[in-house]
């Protein structure tokens, strides 16, 4: 179905660095930190109601999980390099956008629709960049690929939404929405460093569908991608607390200083060396270790500071723990979903799964927040340890049967 632009040539030539994946999604998390961060800051400044931003931004995030309607456009026309610098130009055209339509609340559907389409536009961005690890990224380092793409992912988001802040603050929002748009621009120059993935060529647009439906019913009849879905629609990893610290922080006596920064930069910070030590483990030990094993630590992690003081002290060092092994587990989870997309149609494959991954975030946060209510901070913490580790233990053992089985299979 699909072939390298560089097949004939040598592997060395043919194969990307893992590192350029931390830049070539910087735009996708730019955006999204632009529209989780900064409009919710300007949005209350200018009159709108918590829950107006709210749902504003709801709308924007709710993009991630409809990318799988939209996945086969990357696999069917153009290459994916193209596909990806009409992503970013798209991205950055409407970050520039969201900051120059006028702010009222009594009429903010125009917003609203802009921020659906700006957060589409951001998944253009990450489509292709599925495709180009899965084809042009060796087997053995794309743990290590993972590892820096969600780096990137969870660095940019902590910069569109941090950056967008203080400017738009300090100078307006158009300032940051066009000083973002232009970082947003600059990342198509990663992709020297990527060989193009192109359309088998010869065929026609039908026969390239056919394909890429064969390919993905083959996905969906293989017992191992199965398991995948439903492992990365599992509580595992979440990370669903991550968007409920600064809400609980009083249960720790922690002062609002302490909140902007343990929960902005330094969690930034902690995560993305989480995702570089998560992708290394990855090709390390294995992914399915990596994946588990992350998701066993982030439940201890939760159950020792559910029981911990309730001090600033206890809160600081909990939080920056958890934000670590979250990006440990996002490296992870991208791992596991490399090795069941493959190659062949790959953009297809990976949005589809990527948006069963999106699931976990949106109910176990929901999850958390009424555990908080009814049970407190200790009850939250410990119900989302459980269900993460009651999820590793039936992963475990169902993973334990399927390499049995193909065991058996091989005689």
């Amino acid at each position: 179905m699909f072939t390298s632009s560089n097949v004939m040539e040598s592997a060395t030539r043919s194969t990307s660095p893992p590192w350029v994946f931390g830049l070539l999604v910087l735009p996708y998390g730019i955006s999204a930190g632009f529209v989780s961060v900064t409009l919710p800051f300007v949005l209350t400044n200018a009159g709108f109601s918590v829950a107006a931003a709210a749902s504003i931004v709801a709308v924007g995030i709710s993009a991630n999980l409809w990318r799988f309607l939209w996945g086969p456009i990357a696999d069917l026309t153009l290459t994916l390099k193209r596909w990806y610098v009409v992503g970013v130009l798209a991205c950055a055209v409407t970050v520039v956008g969201m900051s120059v339509i006028p702010l009222r609340p009594s009429a903010p559907a125009l917003l609203t629709t802009m921020v659906f389409i700006g957060s589409v536009a951001a998944t253009f961005v990450v489509l292709p960049i599925g495709g180009l690890m899965a084809h042009t990224v060796s087997d053995d380092r794309k743990g290590m690929a993972s590892g820096w793409y969600q780096a990137g992912n969870l660095g940019g988001m902590g910069a569109g939404g941090g950056a967008g802040v203080w400017l738009a603050h300090h100078a307006s929002l158009i300032v940051a929405g066009v000083t973002l748009g232009a970082i947003i621009l600059v990342c198509i120059a990663a992709l020297v460093c990527v060989p193009d993935v192109s359309p088998a060529p010869g065929q026609s647009i039908g026969g390239r569908l056919r394909s890429v439906g064969r390919d993905f019913l083959d996905l969906l009849k293989s017992p191992v991608a199965i398991f995948v879905m439903v492992m990365v629609s599992s509580p595992i990893g979440s990370g669903a607390a991550t968007g409920l610290w600064s809400a609980v922080a009083p249960d720790w006596h922690a002062s609002a200083d302490m909140v902007a920064l343990v929960t902005g930069v330094l969690s930034g910070v902690a995560s993305a060396i989480g995702c570089v030590f998560g992708g290394w483990m990855c090709d390390r030990v294995g992914k399915w270790w990596s994946f588990f094993g992350a998701g066993t630590v982030m439940a201890i992690t939760t159950v020792v500071m559910a029981f911990a003081p309730r001090t600033p002290f206890a809160y600081e060092t909990g939080v920056l723990a958890y934000a670590a092994w979250t990006g440990w587990s996002y490296a992870a989870y991208v791992a596991v979903l490399l090795f069941v997309v493959k190659r062949g149609a790959a953009s297809t494959k990976y949005a589809t799964l990527g948006s069963l991954g999106n699931l976990p975030t949106t109910y176990m946060t929901a999850f958390d927040g009424w555990a908080h209510d009814k049970y407190g901070s200790r009850g939250m913490l410990n119900g989302e340890a459980l269900l993460g580790a009651a999820s590793v233990v039936i992963g475990l053992a169902w993973l334990g049967g399927l390499n049995a089985r193909l065991r058996d299979r091989r005689g």
